[in-house]
């Protein structure tokens, strides 16, 4: 039996011993010795059985799916004996893998209401009592709100945003502890605290849902700060702070109007992780005796061609030595990653789920997570990271895809990746009838027949791993970050806006990754500029700023442009024209993509022209709507209707 006392939070919260005082070193040899004695004797309560993991610590009553998934890891002990101290909860199956050092024990809860109760395991005659919970829904914070076309996600990386509580930079026991800001690739200090100190900045600005990227525990020896090498499913990262302090800000957040979506995991974990440093089962990685890197390209998930061996190294292969990739395919771990997303949604009250390299991962046991998540909350939302270069291969992952048929993922939300590359470049173009600047946008959305939900679309400029929407930052006009802001704003789907965008954080990624994360200037103690508050930013910045203060609140409970039809007209004479439109309400939107100004004849548009004037938003003034409007160059108009 081993306890590490000093470091094991599980310890010190279950232990009397650590209540008593210390006045003195005697006291603390006095404690010693009687914990050496109950490790030496035996005594009643305490076992020479070694259980070091219980995942998950507690469940629900009450879930649509009443198995339940419990993993055991500890020193030899897969041929314990197991018993339960309850009398309406069934043992339905005992699972001893290859490694004698993990026991799964799943359970029927058909029949249960919540209680305490002991998970028992004997053997050789040494008993070990492991108490667990099954908690009452009721109790659950309200959440699960999911999001959608009403909602604009604010993505932030927790490391580089703000740093709330300096001392949980350093956490001991870390495999990285270095804390250097002017590090691209170090950890910064920013932290879950530092988010909630600034939720008032969120609401000011006008988003409704803060995207987090991964916050999970990763204790990895290098590159831990953006999260995406998982060593403990169901902790927090201490250096970002804990599961309470989480939940708190998920509280916080919602009772200001926020909903929070969280980073998940599925195709791999980190090479820290105890399940890959002792491995359960010869089947739980893919690959795991040989690595083999994946080859980053997905289309073999959908490509009637493919090979044998491109679909096996796409999907099975590693993203990185340090990111071992996790066989969904094994019932055990599929059901050990579903188990864990609704664990994560019941216990904090978390809204919805980004699912990272969805494409990577086995299809129908993605599909069947899914499936599962919707089951126990019908609102949910759950986004897959979709990174493909064609509107077909996005498509094919969104749930009822015709592309996909029969096979169905039943994934809500993809990630619009083509119309990310796009707007990166048109906005910069001369616009004409058919294959520069914002005639590739009508050629694109034009072909929105492939995607079976267009509204379920995650439209965004910019996220932590593409190049920044201004690779560097912008020294004069912003008429390109206004028509893409109006743009992102008013299109199908659901908006995301990266950090920092609305004060023009600028980054290539040609640099590095580590510069497309910069920190958030002012949040940390000493940043000489602040732009969290008015008087930190630049004019250009204050422009920035308040033009996207002004959408994000217009498009706040805009029922037209959350759920508005969407008809749009070829470019005319460098214009794009395009409408949102719900019942007797409509927005017209006007996107001059010349650097002339131009003279726009109105007759080919009158079915979107319901009046003889209307209310522009942006400035706020009554336009004409005769035979012809005039737009200066790059003009941006949103008419109201």
């Amino acid at each position: 039996m081993r306890f590490d006392f000093f470091s094991s939070e599980s310890f010190r919260l279950t232990n009397p011993l650590h209540l008593l005082p210390l006045t003195n070193k005697s006291s603390m040899k006095q404690i010693i010795i009687t914990i050496v004695l109950c490790l030496t004797f035996n005594l009643p309560g305490i076992s020479a059985l070694n259980v070091q993991k219980t995942e998950p610590a507690f469940w629900w009553s009450g879930m649509q799916n009443t198995e339940l998934q419990i993993l055991l890891y500890g020193n030899d002990i897969s041929t314990d004996n197991v018993s339960l101290s309850a009398s309406d909860i069934r043992i339905k199956e005992i699972v001893r893998l290859e490694n004698p050092n993990y026991l799964l024990v799943y359970l029927d809860l058909t029949e249960t209401a919540p209680q305490q109760f002991d998970i028992i395991l004997k053997k050789n005659g040494e008993q070990a009592v492991i108490p667990y919970q099954i908690k009452d829904r009721k109790d659950s914070p309200a959440g699960a709100k999911g999001f959608d076309a009403s909602d604009v996600l604010y993505l932030i990386m927790p490391d580089r945003f703000a740093n709330g509580n300096p001392d949980n930079d350093r956490v001991a026991g870390m495999l990285e502890n270095k804390v250097d800001r002017s590090d691209s690739f170090a950890r910064h200090g920013g932290d879950i605290q530092g988010i909630e100190n600034h939720l008032d900045y969120f609401t000011d600005l006008g988003v409704t849902a803060i995207w987090l990227n991964p916050i999970l525990e990763n204790n990895m020896r290098e590159g831990s700060y953006h999260g995406y090498a998982i060593t403990d499913y169901y902790a927090v990262d201490p250096r970002l702070g804990n599961n309470q302090d989480f939940c708190r800000m998920v509280e916080t957040a919602h009772n200001k109007g926020l909903k929070i979506v969280m980073d998940m995991i599925f195709n791999h974990c980190g090479s820290e992780h105890f399940f890959f440093k002792d491995k359960p089962s010869d089947n739980w990685f893919n690959f795991q005796n040989n690595f083999t890197q994946t080859s980053y390209q997905t289309m073999p998930q959908m490509d009637i061609h493919r090979s044998d061996y491109d679909k096996t190294k796409s999907v099975d292969g590693w993203f990185t030595e340090s990111m071992p990739d996790l066989n969904q395919r094994n019932r055990h771990v599929a059901t050990y990653l579903i188990q864990n997303s609704i664990w994560w949604i019941e216990y904090a009250g978390i809204d919805g789920i980004r699912q990272d390299t969805h494409p990577y991962a086995d299809f129908e046991m993605m599909a069947r997570w899914c499936r599962a998540v919707k089951a126990e909350y019908p609102d949910f939302n759950i986004v897959g990271e979709t990174w493909l270069g064609s509107n077909v291969g996005v498509s094919f992952w969104q749930e009822d895809s015709k592309v996909a048929y029969p096979r169905n993922s039943y994934l809500p939300t993809v990630m619009d990746f083509p119309l990310t590359g796009l707007m990166s470049y048109v906005f910069d173009e001369e616009t004409n009838e058919w294959d520069r600047g914002l005639a590739k946008i009508y050629d694109y959305l034009s072909q929105d027949i492939v995607y079976a939900n267009p509204m379920n679309l995650l439209v965004f400029l910019d996220n932590h791993d593409t190049s920044r929407f201004y690779k560097t930052k912008p020294s004069s006009d912003l008429n390109r970050y206004k028509q893409a802001l109006a743009f992102l704003l008013t299109v199908r789907g659901i908006p995301q806006i990266y950090y920092g965008t609305e004060i023009l954080m600028a980054g290539d990624k040609a640099n590095g990754d580590g510069v497309l994360r910069n920190d958030f200037p002012g949040g940390w103690k000493g940043d000489k500029i602040n732009a969290f508050i008015p008087t930190g930013r630049d004019s250009l910045q204050t422009e920035a700023f308040t033009y996207m203060q002004k959408l994000l609140r217009w498009r706040a409970g805009n029922e037209v442009v959350a759920k508005g039809s969407y008809k749009h007209f070829i470019p005319r004479n460098g214009v794009y024209v395009y409408e949102r439109r719900l019942g007797n309400r409509s927005i017209v939107v006007l996107l001059n993509g010349t650097d002339e100004k131009k003279m726009l004849d109105l007759a080919p548009y009158r079915e979107v022209l319901p009046a003889s004037s209307a209310n522009e938003l942006l400035s706020g003034k009554s336009i004409r709507l005769d035979s012809s409007l005039s737009l200066s160059a790059r003009d941006v108009m949103i008419l109201e209707f």
